[in-house]
């Protein structure tokens, strides 16, 4: 290859370049790289400067100036002519903004001639040389580029021209152009013509004219060629027309505008818009909506609706911005907004966004800009910022109202509608033979083949429905069934997003299954893969309200299927079955059916035993293949009568008919139930009869009663606690499982806990009075309770204040419910004052919701204590225990707000030491660092920084304020931009009231007004049915007296004969029958009372019914069952006393009035709120000693043991608490040989006697023990002279010693049991405790005994002196039968036994009641519910009998082991060395 030859180096950057490689064309490089005049380029590329010089179809708006109107067509026309025209035309209008005087613009447009002209009044442009440029101000202006009046952008101007070009552009695409003007300040005239594309000009002409003359006029005859056009196009005619017709518009009246000396006849934007939306109407139905608005100087508004695509005509300074930009959307955005939320307010799930509602937009605006700003030359689209305008424009509320009103929300909810359909015929089924990818489908055989409309398929309620429908099948065959569980309940697709519709699985699998297609009209079910659907669900009310919900998903997708008969069936199965000892069996399907049957058994029910089913998962395989058997009985017909069964249907479901929905509820009759032997049931009676009891039902879950403020789940827990005598902790997931098997719970254990803790909680904004204990962490007001343990870790019981509010003698006075043959909890239990105004309630049921805050307990008491005076109630305010800000009434009607509290630690820091009622600490932490400079996502910061100071229960947060933000904060205040206030309303008070019925209360004093008569009724009941009690109990003692003395005197015989004779005897003798509460005439109950035992049912069952000329065996128990050691002379003394006791008693009762008794009950309330407030006030102190470390550990333990908490104080006056059915008064326990056992209870073989060595006692000192031989005197000496020892202690040593002392001392352990039906009390037993047990336990290395602890405590001790026991002689409770009683006898322990109930109670009424005993009394202040009598023993006198030096004096204790209900048998706290036997042994002393 030939080397080239190299040339030398030069300057120039081509010599270097060889010939050969210089460009083909032959260019030479001048040629190729040239520079242009700013005129040239501008001939050369137009499209920069004034759009392409193309033409270009477009459908645009033009004005027809024939039939004056706008019209929307495609038209031809070149962007760059039209551009030059509008640059003259923008110009003129600027002029109107530069002198506001203008009225005139005159507009000529002559296509023949190819001539327009633009002429306007006002000032005109100066005529006088510039100074610096050497010409004419017009001149400069129109003949030379890059000159404008618009430069300087510190000064705000509302003009179009902006950038230097505008006129000159026109100038130089234009074959002539001139310019006039006359300038009536200086009083000259100027003319000048350019030509040749600005290339020439011609020497201005000056003239002169008058000084008020002022005005401008350029005319030009536009280059063609350049535009490739031999003349003025009609198109393009039409669309400069147009542009004149804005120009009237924009300028508005104040400006006449004239094109071809016509008028243009447009007095305001408004009329402008209007030629749109005329020529707009003219293919629609109906006009189309307008709604205008001027705002300010700048702004003016129109809107309209559009065919789904958006449309604006815009104006920014006159320039036409027909692509929108910064204006339109500033304008369109508010608009959009307000509409979105009210159509997704209306349609929560039509998810629409701000798009969506802007499709369906027409906006015209006019503004004026300051210095605007666009994208090109051609000024299409604005792109100043907002913040830029030089002025606000917000929409007025009422243009966005009538914007809202114009039936776009309408259309938006029918493209919702679409939207969804659209989206839900994704999941359509078809008719397919086999559907594979449904998990737990049992298909039918013939399901989707020719034979599918004789196919059914179950849909039941949980998987154990389906085992039972599976079972049903054998019976059947798979065939033409097919089964499908429903996991709960369906969700309501009437309300339904798409998107929760296209989720839920369960949905898409009915549809499947069914072979649904979206809504597609159904006259018969051939296109179905199954011809009919059957519900199978409980027969309850939440199985009735699955049957609606499934009835009514398909009613709203497919409401024709419902009209096909017999498409839509249910399984109806048994509520209650009877089974009888013969084999036979009913079937019940209502409760109303199966009381008539009860009814009409009358006393025949012998033999029946009935059951309930309240699920389906009760009935077993062999009732499930009997149900299928008898098919036709359990298949019910849906039918569709008329559309009042669609309406019904929408009534229960549709959220738009909730005021319908409440006069539905408030016309419910109880009773009312369908008639489950119909064949065929239409929607409507399933609706008003079935499906209203559902929701009655979960009305009454979810908001409480007036009366005591509990809603049923509460209530059950209440009434639990009160069976159970809950004062001991228990754990609350165990006592979980106590109430939902005592109260027929019938919902979830996670409800049930929710339930017991929120009960339980006491921090600030709960509850002021807990009616529960929370021991452990029950929640905070960190987390509003959130942050509670679970419930295996936390224990609860009954606060003491419990029993203040729900008195103990009122329990006797309620109507008790009964569910599954048991006795449940009340419809409602009676406080002593309405407790929904002390806890406040919150609930949302069908149709209604309930708010009612909490108020002051002390301010309820004070106003029910004017009522009892007949005076007026002061008006109550919301208050919250422990909360420390202000609460304060507000400018509406039975509002208030809540404010928290704050200190200024100085002018940047504050620190807040409240919060808002249920505004929670973590809650607000999480706002203080939304709002804190540094976190991430914070937008404006307004502090620098908070500190926590505080704990679980006190708020102390120390905030720093950004100092450049303090001035604005507090401006708007402290309190609202910080969220420290919020705001209560009592305008939503909806209770139940004792009727049952739902009502609105206005304030609080209404509930009190209708509490008050109500609440003093009961204290009339209650007086009357001790009053009764009394009487009864005053006629057994009468009765135990003749009986007693007919003994003695030998009028009766008892002993050596039969039974029967001596029930006749005493029947003809006239004493009084007093039968006990047997067992009435009903069938038996499986499930129910399962704590009896069936030995007990059968003895009793033998017993009641064994009779003696019409007398039972069981009405003269009372008497026969006597021990034989009452029936002496000394005891007809006792009961005498005791009569005369009770009738006293009976007679200051009777004198008492209930208003009184009422009293008495808010004082016992009142002092145990002061404890409740004392108690808290020393856990402040002492939490704030803690915080400050002011005080030691030590010194801290001490403050707590010297300030222990009250413990809650038992009721054991037993004057009040007659037991009549079977009483046994003082006298009956002095023989304390031989008791006999009650009747039927299951017995035990007693347990061997272990007897030490040192534990036989001398016969001196056995007969000791029974007081034999010793001084009343030197006792009672003795007595008082010591201090007894805390009763708790005997009970939990048994195994050890007491400590000796100079005296005996017995103590009578008593309960407080209430349970009136248990009849046996003789087992009244004793155990010895020597007196030295101390050091023999000791001794035997047992445990140091409680009583050994209590010993060494005298300040304790000392508190138990002066209860309410008072100390009686044992000469007098435990005085043998003179020379009657065998030294022999022994004293015999009571053990804890499931069946000894009374015994304990009794002893402690003996020592209460009798009349001879020494004044005072011992108890123990222990949170156990047994409590024990202090008895001092004092030797009987009736024997003189030389005293050993060596005695000792022993120590008698009589203990009863805790009276619970016949549920709580199991004492589970016995100790292990405890025996089952019913005679204890003899300890010794030595």
């Amino acid at each position: 290859m030939e080397t080239q030859k190299k040339r030398p180096l030069h300057t120039s950057t081509a010599v270097n370049i060889p010939a050969s490689t210089a460009p083909a064309s032959g260019k030479t490089i001048e040629e190729m790289y040239q520079k242009k005049t700013q005129l040239e380029h501008i001939l050369l590329r137009p499209d920069t400067y004034v759009g392409s010089i193309e033409k270009h179809t477009q459908t645009l708006w033009v004005y027809n100036d024939i039939n004056n109107e706008m019209v929307y067509r495609p038209v031809t026309y070149v962007p760059g002519l039209y551009k030059i025209f509008d640059e003259i035309l923008v110009n003129a209008a600027d002029n109107k903004q530069r002198d506001p005087s203008m009225d005139s613009l005159k507009v000529v447009i002559d296509p023949e001639r190819g001539l327009i002209s633009v002429f306007n009044n006002g000032d005109g442009v100066p005529v006088e040389i510039h100074q610096e440029e050497k010409v004419y101000v017009p001149e400069l202006i129109f003949g030379h580029l890059l000159t404008s009046s618009n430069y300087d952008d510190n000064v705000k101007k509302t003009t179009g021209g902006r950038n230097g070009y505008g006129a000159k552009l026109t100038n130089i695409f234009s074959t002539e152009f001139v310019i006039e003007t006359a300038d009536g300040k200086r009083q000259k005239k100027y003319k000048q013509v350019f030509s040749d594309n600005m290339g020439k000009k011609s020497d201005p002409v000056i003239t002169k004219c008058k000084e008020g003359e002022n005005w401008t006029k350029v005319t030009f005859k536009p280059d063609l060629e350049k535009f490739k056009m031999a003349e003025l196009e009609e198109d393009v005619v039409v669309l400069m027309k147009k542009r004149v017709v804005d120009m009237a518009g924009c300028l508005g009246k104040t400006v006449k505008v004239e094109l071809n000396g016509k008028a243009i006849k447009l007095k305001s934007f408004r009329d402008y818009a209007d030629l749109y939306l005329k020529s707009a109407e003219k293919s629609k139905p109906a006009p189309l909506p307008r709604s205008f608005a001027k705002i300010g100087d700048r702004w003016e508004i129109c809107v309209s609706l559009s065919d789904g695509q958006f449309q604006q005509v815009s104006f920014v300074n006159s320039i036409a911005t027909i692509k929108g930009g910064t204006h339109v959307d500033y304008i369109t955005n508010q608009i959009t907004s307000y509409v979105m939320s009210k159509v997704n307010k209306k349609k929560k799930d039509a998810n629409v966004k701000a798009h969506n509602v802007k499709n369906h937009l027409w906006v015209f605006v006019n503004a004026l800009i300051d210095n605007p700003a666009f994208d090109s030359q051609t000024k299409e689209t604005l792109t100043t910022r907002q913040a830029s305008f030089g002025s606000k424009c917000d929409v007025p509320e009422s243009m966005l109202k009538e914007v809202s009103n114009s039936g776009i929300v309408d259309i938006l909810l029918s493209w919702a509608d679409f939207k969804q359909s659209k989206d839900l015929k994704k999941s359509d089924g078809t008719k397919t033979q086999r559907i594979r990818g449904i998990v737990k489908l049992e298909d039918a055989n013939e399901a989707g083949g020719r034979n599918s409309d004789k196919c059914t398929l179950i849909l039941t309620e949980g998987d154990s429905a389906k085992a039972l429908a599976m079972a049903g099948l054998s019976v059947v065959g798979r065939d033409h069934y097919g089964v499908f569980p429903l996991r709960g309940k369906l969700l309501n697709v009437r309300e339904a997003s798409s998107k929760q519709i296209l989720e839920n699985e369960e949905i898409q699998n009915i549809k499947k299954i069914l072979g649904l297609q979206q809504n597609k009209e159904y006259s018969s079910v051939k296109s179905l893969r199954y011809g009919h659907l059957m519900i199978m669900a409980d027969q309850d009310y939440d199985g009735s309200h699955i049957k609606g919900l499934l009835i009514n998903f398909i009613h709203s997708f497919w409401p024709s299927l419902l009209k096909v008969p017999s498409f839509m069936v249910e399984f109806t199965t048994p509520i209650i079955r009877a089974f009888h000892s013969n084999g036979t069996k009913l079937s019940f399907y209502s409760m109303p059916e199966y009381e008539s049957w009860r009814e009409n058994l009358g006393n025949n029910a012998t033999g029946w035993k009935i059951k309930y089913y309240k699920g389906l998962g009760t009935s077993t395989p062999q009732e499930g293949r009997e149900y299928f058997r008898d098919l036709d009985k359990h298949r019910k017909d849906f039918v569709w009568d008329d559309d009042q069964d669609g309406s019904a249907i929408e009534l229960a479901f549709s959220k738009k008919k909730t005021e319908d929905r409440k006069t539905w509820i408030r016309n419910f009759e109880p009773g009312t139930c369908r008639d489950h032997m119909m064949k065929h049931i239409n929607y409507r009676d399933f609706v008003n009869k079935e499906l209203i009891l559902f929701s009655r039902a979960d009305l009454q879950r979810s908001i409480p009663s007036m009366v005591d403020g509990l809603k049923p789940g509460q209530r059950k827990i209440l009434f639990c606690s009160f069976k159970k005598k809950l004062f001991k902790e228990i754990k609350v997931g165990q006592f979980i499982g106590y109430v939902s098997e005592h109260s027929a719970y019938h919902h979830g254990e996670q409800s049930l806990a929710s339930t017991i803790i929120g009960m339980a909680q006491d921090f600030v904004g709960s509850n002021n009075i807990n009616l529960l204990k929370p021991n452990g962490q029950f929640g905070t007001r960190n987390l509003g309770g959130k942050d509670h343990a679970s419930a295996r870790y936390i224990y609860t019981e009954l606060n003491p204040i419990t029993r203040c509010l729900f008195h103990e003698d009122d329990d006797k006075l309620l109507e008790y419910l009964n569910e599954d043959g048991r006795s449940i909890e009340p419809s409602w239990y009676i406080p002593i004052i309405p407790l929904v105004l002390v806890n406040g309630s919150e609930g949302i049921g069908t149709g209604w919701s309930s708010y009612i805050p909490n108020y002051n307990p002390r301010e309820v008491i004070a106003n029910v204590r004017r009522m009892l005076s007949g005076e007026a109630m002061l008006p109550m305010d919301p208050w919250y225990r422990g909360f420390h800000g202000v609460i304060e009434k507000s400018a509406k009607e039975g509002g208030y707000i809540v404010n928290g509290m704050t200190e200024e630690i100085d002018e940047q820091v504050f620190r807040i030491t409240e919060l808002p009622i249920r505004r929670w600490t973590q809650d607000y932490k999480q706002f203080l660092e939304s709002v804190t400079d540094g976190s991430p996502n914070v937008k404006d910061p307004l502090i620098e920084d908070f500190r926590q100071n505080g704990d679980d229960a006190i708020v102390d947060i120390e905030v720093r304020l950004k100092l450049d933000k303090i001035a604005m904060i507090m401006q708007e205040g402290l309190l609202k931009k910080f969220k420290l206030t919020s705001t209560i309303s009592t305008s939503n008070m909806h209770l139940f009231d004792a009727e049952g019925k739902i009502k609105k209360y206005d304030t609080p004093e209404q509930v009190l007004e209708e509490f008050f008569p109500l609440r003093l009724e009961y204290y009339g009941r209650r007086k009357q049915h001790i009053l009764n009690n009394l009487e009864r109990l005053l006629l057994i003692l009468d009765n135990k007296v003749r009986f007693i003395l007919g003994v003695v005197n030998g009028e009766i015989i008892v002993s050596n004969r039969k039974k029967a004779d001596l029930l006749m005897e005493l029947q003809q003798k006239g004493f009084t029958p007093m039968p006990r509460k047997g067992k009435s005439a009903e069938p038996q109950v499986a499930g129910a009372n399962d704590d009896i035992s069936e030995e007990q049912d059968d003895d009793t069952t033998r017993e009641e019914t064994a009779t003696v000329e019409g007398a039972k065996r069981g009405d003269y128990e009372y008497l026969l069952s006597l021990p034989i050691g009452t029936l002496t002379i000394e005891s007809v003394q006792k009961l005498l006393a005791e009569k005369d006791e009770k009738e006293k008693e009976f007679e200051i009762l009777k004198a008492t009035p209930p208003t009184s008794m009422w009293m008495k009950d808010l004082d016992e309330l009142e002092k145990k709120l002061d404890e409740m407030d004392s108690k808290a006030a020393e856990e402040q102190q002492k939490r704030s000693s803690q915080g400050n470390r002011k005080t030691s550990n030590r010194g801290i333990s001490a403050a707590a043991a010297a300030k222990k908490p009250p413990q809650p104080r038992k009721n054991t006056k037993k004057a009040t608490k007659a037991e009549p059915e079977n009483d046994n008064s003082s006298m009956e326990i002095e023989n304390h040989v031989e008791v006999a056992k009650p009747k039927g209870r299951p017995k035990k073989a007693p347990a061997k006697k272990v007897v030490d060595e040192d534990e036989i006692l001398s016969l001196q000192e056995r007969l000791a023990a029974y007081n034999f031989g010793a001084s009343s005197d030197q006792s009672s000496a003795a007595m008082e002279a010591e201090a007894p020892p805390e009763a708790p202690a005997a009970r939990k040593g048994k195994t050890g010693r007491a400590k000796k002392k100079s005296s005996s001392t017995i103590l009578l352990d008593s309960s407080d049991s209430d349970n009136v039906e248990d009849e046996d009390d003789g087992d009244d037993d004793f155990e010895i405790l020597d007196q030295a047990a101390s050091e023999a336990g000791k001794k035997k290395g047992g445990r140091k005994p409680a009583a050994h602890k209590a010993a060494k405590a005298p300040a304790a001790t000392k508190r138990n002196l002066g209860s309410k026991r008072s100390q009686k002689l044992s000469t007098e409770m435990l005085k043998p039968a003179e020379e009657e009683t065998s030294p022999e006898k022994k004293v015999r322990r009571m053990r804890p036994s499931p069946f000894n109930k009374k015994s304990g109670s009794l002893l402690g009424r003996l020592a209460e009641k009798d009349q001879n005993a020494s004044e005072g009394s011992a108890s123990a202040n222990s949170p156990s519910t047994t409590e024990e009598e202090v008895v001092e023993v004092a030797p009987v006198a009736a024997r003189a009998r030389p005293q050993r030096a060596n005695r000792t004096q022993a120590r008698y204790v009589v203990s009863e082991s805790e009276s619970n209900d016949d549920d709580d048998g199991d004492d589970k706290d016995d100790s292990a060395d405890e025996h089952a036997s019913d005679f204890s042994d003899f300890e010794d002393e030595d």
